[in-house]
């Protein structure tokens, strides 16, 4: 059949399964535009490129799918830069296609030219500009594949205007054959027999379990593991849902905000599993102090991770789903005795906890609520900062690809359009982006979006008139010098208001469970502005440079 580029670009995304693309039209791109405006792929129009990587990316999250995002040339494929890099940071796999300048103008410094292949080369999987319409259905196979398996991750694919708008006679071809690339699966037998045996020998064993776990669809596989080995479980903040919550032997997140007696028992433990993590820096607090008396076994696909941040007496590299069943048919189970007793006791002498204030309203109580309110059931996306620790630590996570947060960029903005992104995703199911009023404010052009594509995504902003977690940080480590960090909010009644959406303001703690309730029944966006705290801290806090147990609060 004789297609065009941009035909052939659309016709090769829906045999990998495409059915949503999150997106800004522009001129190098309008071949491709105008191929959807015939197709049925679901297009989400965004209100700025950021805003389109971020649904692509909550939408991935959420569903587990590859995300899919498209912009311009020029700064429309550089505004994509930043939700490509949290999307690689975080392993989500994600597809960025960009339209670019012809290729006869390449490198001529024509209008909206950017070399946006150079510009994310650190920061995707891997990246094509197509130069050739014949290689264009192979390209995009291969560009999926490469996102969705081994350690999950983005992949931009550039097309310059002639190659989308060029045809030529396209028959469909389903095979990928990347001869190089070859992701792990199970582990090798030696470093199986080697984790078994240190398994069997601890007396004092954690399992530490990252973002890996939900990639891999392995909660069921560490669920047993913990089980069997009455193993108390700590999770990263990509890891939240990995493993229940409400599950005794739970430790919730570990790390710089993490529980107490999660990171009691890290330093405590004599063998630490860890699995599907990367040991990142806000995990391990000082690296010498991490885990001193334990044995480390370290199960990752990536076999860069391994050894990279600590020491590690046992890597394992493998699909994490697979190693856990290879482990699984060895181990035995144990039996409860004094470490289960001790961590028990941990948990009742340093629960998670806060100072009530009267009428006054804090932002763990607004979390609390939301939990109660949607029971448990909610997908909860977040900004970052305070409000990012408090819905990790406060809201119980029961189930993998509830939880969708920026973890290691840690960009502000993230959370509302990933939301976006995972509502459509999940359409019965309530979201809600736990936000700041600093956060909310970099993609709230997005409420636009949610408004004309109906999508009732719930809005918490937890307004405290600061940059939240700076103004933290220069209390407990600047003496209290607030450098630029108080900020006045506007109205956020009428801006929801403004662009047709539902808006709520809340001051007592009296209002927050009417109020909640309605947003949720209302099915419409809803923005809520909850004035909280102004000078509350999130607790317990590991400084920069201190053991796990040396924690304030």
């Amino acid at each position: 059949m004789r297609m065009s580029g941009a035909q052939i670009l659309l016709d090769s995304l829906k045999q990998v399964g495409v059915d949503t693309i999150f997106g800004y039209p522009g001129g190098q791109a309008l071949p491709i535009y105008d191929a959807l405006y015939d197709s049925d792929i679901r297009h989400i129009l965004c209100r700025h490129e950021q805003g389109a990587a971020h649904a692509a990316d909550g939408y991935a999250r959420a569903s587990g799918k590859v995300g899919v995002c498209l912009a311009t040339s020029g700064p429309g494929a550089t505004n994509l830069v930043t939700g490509i890099a949290n999307a690689y940071m975080d392993s989500v796999p994600l597809v960025a296609i960009t339209g670019q300048v012809p290729t006869t103008m390449l490198g001529r410094d024509s209008f909206q030219e950017a070399d946006i292949t150079g510009i994310t080369l650190p920061i995707t999987k891997h990246n094509y500009i197509v130069k050739d319409i014949n290689e264009l259905g192979k390209v995009v196979k291969e560009a999926f594949h490469i996102a969705s398996t081994g350690r999950p991750g983005p992949v931009l694919i550039d097309m310059p205007k002639d190659v989308s708008a060029g045809e030529m006679d396209y028959y469909p071809n389903g095979l990928v054959e990347l001869p190089g690339y070859r992701p792990p699966g199970e582990a090798s037998e030696e470093a199986v027999n080697r984790a078994f045996r240190a398994i069997a020998e601890s007396q004092r064993p954690v399992i530490y379990a990252g973002g890996g776990i939900v990639s891999a669809g392995a909660h069921e596989e560490l669920k047993k593991l913990s089980e069997a080995l009455l193993a108390p479980v700590a999770t990263t903040l990509m890891g939240l849902g990995g493993f229940p919550e409400d599950h005794p032997l739970s430790l919730g997140m570990l790390g710089m905000h993490g529980s107490k007696y999660a990171n009691f028992a890290i330093c405590d433990c004599d063998l630490l599993i860890a699995v599907g993590v990367r040991f990142d820096d806000r995990v391990t607090g000082k690296v010498e102090a991490f885990a001193p008396h334990a044995k480390i076994i370290h199960i990752d696909i990536d076999p860069a991770e391994l050894g990279k941040n600590v020491r590690v007496d046992i890597p394992i590299v493998g699909n994490v789903k697979l190693v856990l069943n290879q482990l699984l048919q060895r181990v035995e189970a144990k039996i409860s005795g004094v470490w289960q007793e001790k961590i028990s006791t941990w948990k009742k002498e340093y629960p998670l906890n806060f100072a009530e204030n009267g009428e006054g309203l804090k932002a763990q109580q607004v979390i609390q609520e939301i939990y109660r309110q949607t029971g448990g059931e909610a997908l909860i996306a977040t900004e970052v900062g305070q409000h990012q620790m408090w819905a990790a630590q406060y809201y119980t996570y029961t189930k993998p690809r509830s939880f969708i947060s920026s973890g290691g960029l840690g960009t502000m903005g993230y959370g509302f359009p990933a939301a976006i992104g995972a509502q459509v995703a999940c359409p019965e199911d309530i979201v809600f982006d736990i936000a700041g009023d600093g956060s909310i404010q970099m993609n709230i052009q997005e409420l636009a979006t949610a408004v004309d594509n109906d999508l009732p995504v719930n809005v918490a902003i937890m307004n405290n008139g600061y940059l939240g977690m700076v103004r933290q940080w220069q209390e407990l480590l600047y003496n209290r010098r607030y450098s630029y960090v108080e900020m006045k909010s506007p109205n956020f009644v009428k801006l929801a208001e403004a662009y047709d959406a539902e808006g709520y303001q809340v001051t007592k703690k009296s209002e927050v469970a009417e109020v909640l309730k309605a947003a949720i029944q209302s099915r419409k966006p809803v923005l809520m502005d909850f004035v909280i705290e102004p000078e509350e801290n999130v607790l317990p806090f590991v400084p920069p440079g201190n053991a796990l147990n040396e924690m304030i609060g």
